[in-house]
């Protein structure tokens, strides 16, 4: 027995030492110098935490609850932990496996001119088997189990960071309505209080009616205005409260009313390198590829034979009383592999490598797609400040016209359609500018994810 195992493990060996795998291509990536054009630096906008750059407290609340109970984020740390055990279990196939039996059974013979010959057994066994990682096969496997787990580690990091995106876009759109709602009924306000001076003017005949109806025309269109902002900040709400994974009727108040209309001209991008290693969702891919990898591997060893060294001890006797005194065991060395299988196994390996390649290229154009995600995001920034600088001149404007127009018509010089026009434009300025921060807004949200930012680097989970 001792002969045959080594000559066994020889034979494997020397198989081993005239095998090779293919070289596979690895991802071939320049990273630009510059981003936009412009130098950057070490330091981003995405290393400061999202609780510092969103320092309003309701949002803050909306982003911690939304992390707390979201459906989507719950489903992917069940995702992590499946896929942590199934890593726990390949990990674990570098032991033997010991497997026990006990059992009888009752045999008997009776040939044709023989005597009856009953021929019962009862056995106790335990075996135990070991598979010998000679062609890599359980090491790749390991890998393949270890990549997948971190890569939903990553996957998870890139949901929280969309779920904080997310949260922010809705709170931001919402604060948006509520100064749109605040600035309509300031309007209607206004513009019923002009309603009833043209009222009292025209019954006193110090003007035409139609000075009257052009102010009533006026009320009625901004009074329509307040149903449909009142029906969509509703559903802004419901929006949030589905984020946070509670129902429609869940309640939180707004903290501020008014987006601030500055926001720095300025911030720091990092450098191109520190993009792949701040956005989980580059980091899964790469993992992802890395499990392809290995695959590529574990196809390769499955075209050579498996050694499995299987030990069995026990007792064995047609008797309960003689079964103790009847000890066994044997050792036995399987070295099986397909003798010809007609290139399945061969076009199973050909298989995995077209599958890594596929794995690269998704790497690959999903760094391209990062890069020019965080340039649109450059651009749209900086078109939308200087959107909401031009509107900020354009209400001041509009205020200075109302107020000019209003000294004109009491003076005589001009007509009440003309303050209404002014007033109009005015209005219209208001809400622009309203709209204009907003996007500026949600284009630094969209920076800060594009970025890489939104979690935390301190939630490392452990791999051992």
């Amino acid at each position: 027995m001792k002969l045959q195992l080594t000559a066994i493990i020889a034979l494997v060996m020397l198989l081993a030492s005239c095998s090779g795998t293919r070289n596979l291509q690895q991802p071939n990536l320049l990273l630009p110098a510059t981003i936009d054009g412009e130098s950057t630096d070490s330091l981003s906008v995405a290393d400061v935490e999202w609780f510092r750059l969103y320092s309003d407290p309701v949002l803050i609340s909306i982003i911690h609850r939304t992390l707390e109970n979201n459906r989507d984020l719950m489903k992917a740390w069940a995702r992590i932990e499946e896929l942590r055990q199934l890593y726990g279990v390949n990990k674990l196939n570098y032991l033997p496996v010991v497997s026990g039996l006990v059992g009888g059974n009752h045999e008997t013979n009776d040939y044709y001119g023989e005597k009856y010959i009953p021929d019962p057994e009862l056995s106790v066994k335990a075996t135990v088997s070991w598979e010998i990682d000679l062609w890599g096969g359980l090491t790749q496997s390991t890998r393949r189990a270890k990549a997948t787990y971190l890569a939903s580690v990553e996957n998870r990091r890139a949901v929280e960071m969309s779920l904080i995106a997310e949260a922010a876009t809705a709170y931001i759109n919402l604060v948006a309505l509520e100064n749109e709602l605040s600035i309509v009924r300031q309007t209607l306000k206004t513009r019923e209080e002009a309603l009833e001076k043209s009222r009292l003017r025209y019954e006193g005949g110090l003007t035409s009616e139609i000075v009257y109806q052009q102010a009533k025309v006026e009320v009625a269109t901004t009074a329509a205005l307040i149903p449909g902002l009142t029906n969509r900040i509703n559903m802004a709400r419901n929006a949030i409260t589905l984020l946070m994974g509670e129902f429609p009727d869940s309640k939180f108040t707004i903290g501020q009313k008014v987006l601030n209309e500055n926001l720095p001209a300025q911030l720091p991008i990092g450098l191109p390198s520190g993009l792949l290693e701040r956005r989980p969702d580059l980091r899964a891919s790469e993992l992802q590829l890395k499990a392809a990898m290995a695959d590529v591997g574990i196809a390769y060893s499955n075209q050579f034979p498996k050694l499995v060294i299987g030990l069995t001890g026990g007792w064995e006797n047609d008797e309960v009383a003689n079964l103790f005194k009847s000890p066994f065991s044997y050792v036995l060395g399987n070295l099986t592999g397909t003798i010809f299988d007609f290139g399945r196994k061969r076009r199973r390996y050909k298989a995995s490598i077209a599958a890594y390649e596929q794995a690269r290229m998704s790497y690959e154009k999903n760094v391209l797609t990062a890069f020019t995600e965080v340039h649109n995001a450059i651009v749209t920034y900086r078109e939308m400040q200087n959107t909401a600088e031009r509107r900020k001149e354009l209400r001041n404007a509009a205020f200075n016209y109302v107020d000019l127009a209003n000294k004109q018509y009491i003076g005589g010089t001009i007509n009440y359609i003309d303050v209404l026009d002014a007033e109009r434009r005015y209005f219209e300025a208001q809400i622009s500018l309203s709209n204009a921060v907003r996007d500026e807004y949600l284009a630094l949200v969209s920076l800060y994810k594009a970025l890489g930012g939104g979690w935390s680097r301190d939630d490392e989970i452990k791999t051992r």
